[in-house]
């Protein structure tokens, strides 16, 4: 990709070290990174990555000489499903994967910012891992059961919105989590995917063309009223007469976008667990 549209790609590592961590989420993250950094940079620009070692952690950052970020968005640049929900040529181009990667660097204990001069100035994101320490004896199932725990295991979900990104970065969440997850980009997809798939769960966003989140309830209950599927809305609507409604006609809960991975797992697990 770099070189058919000849731009330069650098690499600077002072030093070398391990790092604690799932080695194909390391790689997502880099690879994400990269893939944004060279997608928005111009033929004859250049993509650097650094690695340095300080103070305990690995410090990996990707400059590009592209489009750069508004000032006015930078501060927002990883808010979940913020950026998702707008288009990337106005906001530079970021995309799903700034969430995704915030979601893996977080996973490991690690942090990413960003830097930019402004929109053309280029973009910096750094990430900053904890190094692997000798004298800590971890056995690999160890690390493993700390990255990969699953509070969502075996739960059945039924994500459903039309925008894509958005879409796309619910389902990694909950994938994430350990749900089994399909996923429908309209509320009549939705229903058509109920004739096949039982889930425990529906997380649904509210405004959709088609058929609207309250709308898509409705029709559950009216068709599938032998199951005992529970229901959230996720949606960008914030007020409270928006939840009082949504409330009222039978979500189980509410939640107004950004919203915390975290603080939607926990959620998912009290209405499935108990």
């Amino acid at each position: 990709m770099a070189d058919a549209r000849q731009i330069q790609l650098e690499t600077k590592f002072t030093e070398m070290a391990e790092v604690s961590g799932d080695i194909k989420r390391l790689q997502q993250i880099l690879v994400n990174l990269l893939t944004n950094a060279i997608k928005f940079t111009p033929e004859g620009g250049r993509v650097t990555v650094t690695l340095e070692l300080f103070e305990k952690q690995a410090k990996i950052a990707v400059r590009d000489t592209g489009q750069g970020i508004s000032l006015e968005f930078l501060p927002n640049i990883f808010e979940q499903f913020q950026q998702a929900q707008k288009s990337s040529s106005s906001k530079g181009g970021l995309g799903l994967g700034l969430a995704i990667v915030k979601n893996l660097v977080e996973l490991h204990n690690g942090t990413i910012t960003a830097e930019s001069l402004g929109l053309s100035k280029g973009a910096t994101f750094t990430v900053c891992l904890p190094l692997l320490e000798s004298e800590v004896v971890t056995t690999p199932e160890e690390t493993s059961i700390a990255i990969d725990a699953s509070p969502l295991a075996g739960i059945r979900i039924l994500a459903v919105d039309d925008e894509p990104d958005s879409l796309q970065l619910l389902q990694f969440i909950l994938e994430n989590a350990g749900a089994e997850v399909q996923t429908a980009a309209s509320g009549l997809a939705a229903l058509e995917i109920l004739a096949q798939f039982n889930p425990a769960l529906l997380v649904s966003d509210i405004a959709m063309p088609d058929l609207n989140g309250h709308e898509l309830l409705q029709q559950i209950r009216m068709k599938y009223r032998d199951r005992q599927i529970l229901e959230i809305a996720l949606t960008a609507y914030a007020s409270s007469s928006d939840r009082d409604y949504a409330l009222r006609i039978g979500f189980d809960k509410y939640f107004s976008k950004p919203i915390e991975p975290a603080v939607l797992v926990r959620a998912i697990v009290s209405l499935v667990r108990g």
